[in-house]
């Protein structure tokens, strides 16, 4: 066997031994006969034809013959030694817990090693999941570009039909890095084409189409189609309350709260928020938990502005929270960004921007939503404080980041508001005639 530090890359052959030949060269080595190892429950005809690889037997039988030559069923299909496939599965889940918590370079390079580990091949369920895994670590860790090459090599090999749940879950994965990287059409053709596929197969009512419409509804919103969105909100309520399971029903609540916000309509997302809060539960994905509360605490400071102080001391708690467990950047960002939001609404502009700048920090210089939503943030504030220059230029950036991204309602609203700050400071009529010109073209006028 060739040495276990050995990097390999993905699809490499290797020169092993096959099943028959394992269970051949135990067989001798232990001096049994092909009819002493078959009886009583096999022919000793059937033994050689398996020792031949003329035959492929049963998950059964390959636990029968383990049991019989003294090792594992493991050992037996893959070659691979227990203490190997211990080690690795020890690497696995230590890379599980990682990401779970946040840590995202951790769970990155725990991933890798199983990866580049020779054994690994021949172990096809190890690898998949090693493969997932880290797909998730590098969007984790904002490597959107390595994480969508990962996803879609799953994509083209995951099946609806043996694991829906899992299938729809690349899918989502797949259009939601799609979506944060800026390519907007490309997330939702993503979830539009694995939609109807589930369809096509009579699946279109299950939890995993629900999730998969979650993914599309939040493409609909960020490329401006608010009619598309809002309609396939209620769809995915009424679908969800038909399916009953609360953990389906929270995201469907979750993401009607998101259509909500973006329509204006606050008071109504605050309700959904509060809906699916209410169905989350001990065993739900703890940064999935803080994600919501996140959103329902921007929409309280929308709604219910005289609550400001309640959504600021619920954001701190996820603040805290999320530090704790090393959270993926992106949702830091996300949070410091709502936090910034509350200090400026309760008159603390100052607290606020360096709230805002500190996301922008953790998010770099690429064009993701996160950054644009920051960067909104820190222009408000710095309006607050008399700093119109800094906010100019900050919107700006915004609304380019926006305009870039195919997010054409957030950018017509960010130029809009870049041309009110340039009539408040009276500046050239020009540059705001240009801003109110770039609003007007994003939304199609």
């Amino acid at each position: 066997m060739e040495d276990r530090g050995h990097t390999m890359e993905r699809g490499q052959t290797m020169d092993r031994e096959t099943l028959g030949q394992r269970i051949r060269a135990l067989r001798i080595r232990q001096g049994v006969s092909q009819a002493q190892l078959a009886f009583p429950e096999l022919s000793d005809s059937y033994i050689s034809l398996i020792e031949s690889d003329k035959r492929v037997p049963a998950p059964s039988v390959v636990d029968l013959l383990a049991a019989k030559l003294n090792c594992s069923a493991t050992y037996l299909v893959s070659g691979v030694s227990e203490d190997v496939v211990d080690e690795l599965r020890v690497t696995l889940d230590y890379a599980e817990i990682a990401l779970r918590n946040g840590a995202a370079a951790e769970a990155r390079a725990r991933f890798a090693e199983v990866l580049a580990n020779a054994d690994a091949v021949a172990l096809p369920d190890m690898l998949h999941q090693a493969r997932w895994g880290h797909a998730l670590a590098l969007e984790a860790a904002g490597e959107l570009e390595a994480a969508i090459a990962g996803l879609r090599e799953l994509t083209d090999e995951a099946s609806a039909e043996s694991d829906l749940d899992h299938w729809a879950g690349v899918h989502v994965a797949l259009a939601r890095c799609l979506r944060e990287r800026g390519d907007i059409s490309a997330g939702v053709e993503t979830a539009e084409n694995a939609l109807r596929h589930l369809t096509a197969t009579g699946a279109d009512a299950t939890g995993a189409a629900v999730r998969l419409g979650a993914a599309l509804l939040a493409a609909f919103i960020e490329r401006g189609d608010l009619v598309r969105a809002g309609q396939l909100a209620g769809q995915l309520v009424e679908r969800a309350e038909r399916i009953g399971a609360p953990g389906v029903r929270m995201t469907a609540y979750w993401e009607a709260a998101y259509v909500a916000e973006v329509r204006g309509e606050y008071e109504e997302g605050v309700l959904l928020a509060e809906r699916a809060l209410m169905l989350a539960g001990d065993g739900d994905d703890p940064r999935d938990l803080n994600r919501l509360r996140v959103t329902y605490a921007g929409l309280l400071l929308r709604a219910r502005p005289g609550q400001a102080a309640r959504a600021r001391d619920l954001l701190t708690r996820v603040r805290a929270e999320i530090n704790a467990g090393a959270a993926a950047e992106i949702d830091v960002a996300w949070c410091l960004t709502e936090l910034a939001r509350a200090e400026t609404v309760l008159g603390r502009p100052a607290e606020a921007v360096a709230l805002a700048e500190e996301a922008l920090e953790l998010l770099g210089d690429a064009p993701r939503r996160a950054a644009a939503g920051a960067l909104t943030v820190l222009g408000e504030a710095c309006v607050r404080l008399g700093r119109r220059e800094r906010a100019v230029e900050v919107l700006t950036r915004a609304a380019t980041c926006l305009e870039e991204m195919e997010s054409s309602r957030e950018a017509a609203q960010a130029w809009f508001d870049l041309a009110e700050i340039l009539g408040e400071a009276g500046l050239d009529e020009e540059p705001r005639m240009a801003a109110y010109r770039r609003a007007l073209t994003c939304v199609g006028v």
